[in-house]
């Protein structure tokens, strides 16, 4: 992909961001392809991508610190802009913008992250509250027994790692298996409970409006004709 090509050969030169990568990655021609999958399965829904990106950035939160995403989306910006059209440019930021975010919430339980990433990354539904990052022995007891959420309040179930069950629904029960690639929604006065499967570590959040549209964006990749480009 020559999009990422350039836009990493930028990450390597930049003073704030090239010690951090080049110190991290030992290998950037198998760094690169694992990117180049990683996209593929976003944009295109290629399934190339098995990994956790999540888990793997986990890893290294002492060295990648927050305002390092502002910079990494501002340089990712730079190149879309340069090298795809318009409508592709903005998808790949946008969906960069939430990655970042992600990452940054993960690894060190901060706000969003703040860079011009194109306009429809203004117009993300973001949460009204987000809880801290639970693990098998610190999920509060009330989350796995049934409850419900309030009138007007959806809840959204993040895995960082491991997985876990959610259980929803009064006498006809549904399951659902959640991983990291996978989030749960849960809606108005749901009743629902978790049930943790193991090794685990996850978050809640809380919105006053239905967040299914925004995690399908993150979730599927929009397969633009011009998307042959990258």
């Amino acid at each position: 992909m020559p999009v990422l090509s350039r836009f990493y050969a930028r990450v390597r030169q930049d003073p704030d961001l090239g010690p951090v990568f080049n110190t991290i990655v030992e290998d950037w021609t198998e760094h690169l392809q694992r990117l180049e999958d990683f996209w593929s399965s976003l944009m295109l829904t290629s399934g190339r991508y098995k990994g956790n990106p999540v888990a793997m950035h986990a890893i290294h939160a002492d060295k990648i610190q927050p305002h390092m995403f502002a910079r990494w989306l501002q340089l990712w910006e730079e190149t879309t802009n340069e090298m795809v059209s318009a409508d592709i440019a903005q998808d790949m930021q946008a969906k960069a913008a939430r990655i970042a975010d992600r990452l940054n919430r993960a690894m060190h339980g901060t706000e969003s992250v703040t860079a011009a990433a194109g306009p429809p990354v203004s117009n993300l539904l973001e949460p009204y509250r987000r809880t801290s990052i639970f693990d098998q022995s610190t999920t509060p007891s009330a989350l796995l027994v049934r409850h419900e959420t309030k009138a007007g309040t959806w809840a959204v179930v993040r895995v960082v790692e491991g997985q876990l069950m959610l259980v929803s629904g009064d006498g006809s029960f549904s399951t659902s298996i959640l991983d990291p690639a996978k989030p749960g929604v849960i809606e108005p006065l749901q009743p629902h409970h978790l049930k943790l499967l193991g090794p685990v570590r996850f978050r809640l959040e809380f919105f006053d409006r239905d967040p299914s549209p925004i995690l399908n964006q993150d979730l599927q990749g929009s397969p633009h004709a011009q998307a042959s480009q990258l």
